[in-house]
């Protein structure tokens, strides 16, 4: 059965006035916006965020949308609650703890075993002879389960919900462009789980932005219970998360990490966009006074967030976004950080949006003030803060803008080979695309004691449905049709490998990246790596012209040899699986 719903809700709160990016909800078109509109005072936005409602009785169900789904045991559904609220329900249901943050007081949650999310426990239904299993790229990625499983699982979720007596039910946006926008419902245990998907995803501003919502995707998390029947089912534990692309469901058992929700959804959306033609991608993005936007693909570590938030232009977002035809735009309605090791000098924008209506995940607590401890990694180093959009001062409120002028692909290049800027033709930022190269050093994993090369394709493997070259072919018809430039930049070491060298300072990475966008490579002279093939400029302001050339940084030229010889090959190696369809891209890779 269609888990969609067909019944809509309206309830007695008071319409406000609309300032948030869900104003776009009713537009045609997109329009790239010149400048942010800088936010010095977020209480009113707050405020006028209210589409809550309270609805109680035999029928709530009914009216809050999710009978339709086999759920009908709750009384008491708490309906898309306030930011208020919801921090008044999480400390009576004592869902955890109140921190005293420098900002402002946030709460923080527990999530148990699961810091992260879990991969290997991720599933989506193989529906024999459908759309979804001509395109879906089966694998370790998306790993195919049966109808059959599904719907098992499906009767115990909703089973599980109709033992309780209340239930907390969520209805907002992932898209801020409305040709693509999908409508989405998350049914919840705890009001701390509808507090991350309001801060993750875009807010409906009041009842009218819900009007006849009927969503396009439906999750129930049930994660305070276990699939027991794993192993009959042929899965890998006791936790699942498993999506049916067809019936428009999801459910989720036995992991409370709040990243699921909003990972699960962006692994939906790198299905449906290149449906439409519309590029999907895992990166941050930022636009200039004068509309220009940017792009940042990057894995962990590598300065992604760092990077795009820049205090001469606006961010447009920390993490998923979509490319179309009329430009870029953000598919969430928050951001969600790392917190290890924060301070207000190294990440002031994220220190600072650790205050009311945030929400810290699994971060230890100091003291009796309860007071944040970011460098306390005793329960994780994968500490996080999910936090609405409208925390950063300099976010471009209407999270979209036109095309971009320039893709950055960031590397921390840990074996000191990567150039700090290269510049690519349009078949070499495919092939650096699809590699999607960092690498892990000491101490950023257990059991990682030299460094270790990381490819993950389009720079989120995890979380690609189709096939890497689908969303490689997108980036080249964008990159040829736009005029677009890709870019390497390496914020990774210099002089030598880790534990030799020294690592790029940021200076030099931020000098690197002011260079790109400011469009001042006329008159720079262009030198080709013989090895890599791309370029590196001869000189760019505020960069020492030596380390431009990683080999002249290097106190033994051979060595470097050797040290390029190795990583070229390990690209290479890696490529080899996706040399298929019309062009192989591996001739635009290092030459051996």
């Amino acid at each position: 059965a269609d888990c969609r719903s067909s019944i809509g809700i309206r309830s007695n709160s008071t319409t406000t006035k609309k300032i948030f990016p869900t104003s776009h909800f009713h537009k045609s078109h997109q329009v790239a916006h010149k400048s942010a509109v800088p936010i010095i005072d977020d209480h009113h936005i707050r405020g006028d965020y209210n589409s809550s409602s309270v609805i109680e009785g035999a029928h709530a169900c009914a009216k809050a949308g999710i009978s339709n789904l086999g759920i009908n045991g709750p009384s008491t559904i708490y309906k898309n609650q306030t930011f208020e609220e919801l921090f008044q329900h999480e400390v009576a249901n004592n869902e955890g703890k109140v921190a005293h943050a420098e900002m402002g007081d946030t709460f923080t949650v527990d999530t148990g075993k699961f810091t992260g999310r879990s991969p290997k426990d991720k599933w989506i239904v193989k529906n024999i002879g459908s759309e979804s299993d001509a395109n879906i790229d089966w694998g370790n990625v998306n790993q195919p389960t049966s109808p059959e499983v599904f719907d098992e699982l499906y009767e115990k979720a909703v089973n599980h919900f109709n033992t309780l007596d209340k239930a907390y039910v969520f209805d907002g946006f992932c898209g801020a462009n409305p040709n693509s926008q999908r409508k989405i419902r998350f049914v919840h245990e705890m009001a701390w789980q509808q507090h991350f998907v309001t801060n993750m995803f875009i807010r409906a501003n009041d009842e009218s932005d819900l009007d006849g919502f009927e969503p396009d995707f439906t999750v129930i998390n049930a994660c305070s219970q276990v699939d027991e029947d794993w192993e009959r089912h042929g899965l890998n534990s006791e936790v699942a998360v498993v999506f049916n692309v067809e019936k428009k469901c999801a459910v989720i058992f036995g992991t409370w990490y709040g990243g699921e929700n909003k990972k699960g959804i962006f692994s939906l959306m790198n299905y449906w966009l290149p449906m439409q033609g519309q590029f999907p991608m895992h990166c941050s993005a930022n636009v200039g006074k004068a509309g220009d936007s940017a792009l940042f693909f990057g894995l962990s570590g590598t300065g992604k967030t760092t990077l795009s938030a820049d205090p001469h232009r606006a961010l447009i977002g920390d993490d998923e976004h979509g490319w179309d035809d009329q430009g870029v735009f953000n598919f969430e309605g928050g951001c969600y950080a790392k917190t290890i090791n924060l301070t207000e000098k190294t990440e002031p924008d994220i220190y600072r949006a650790v205050k009311k209506d945030a929400m810290l995940e699994n971060v230890a607590l100091k003291g009796d003030d309860n007071e944040p401890d970011y460098f306390d990694t005793s329960k994780t180093e994968n500490g996080r803060v999910s936090y609405p959009i409208f925390h950063i001062d300099n976010y471009h409120e209407p999270q979209m803008a036109g095309h971009p002028k320039n893709i950055i692909f960031l590397s921390c290049d840990a074996f000191g080979v990567l150039p700090p800027i290269a510049k690519l033709t349009p078949e070499q930022a495919m092939y650096h695309f699809i590699s999607g190269y960092t690498a892990k050093v000491a101490g950023t994993e257990r059991g990682v004691t030299e460094p270790t090369a990381t490819f993950s394709a389009c720079f989120g493997a995890a979380f690609l449905t189709l096939h890497p070259t689908r969303y490689a072919e997108l980036l080249k018809e964008k990159l040829e049709k736009h005029n677009a430039q890709a870019w390497i930049v390496n914020s990774g070491w210099s002089g030598g490998a880790y534990g030799i060298g020294e690592r790029m300072s940021i200076k030099t990475t931020r000098a690197c990246v002011n260079y790109i966008l400011d469009g001042k490579i006329e008159d720079t002279t262009w030198e080709k790596d013989p090895v890599f093939g791309w370029e590196i400029p001869a000189s760019i302001p505020d960069v020492d012209s030596i380390v431009l050339h990683p080999k002249n940084t290097w106190p033994d030229a051979s060595q470097y040899d050797e040290a390029e010889k190795k990583l070229a090959n390990m690209y290479v190696d890696n490529f080899e699986k996706y040399r298929v369809g019309d062009v192989d891209y591996s001739q635009f890779g290092p030459k051996l």
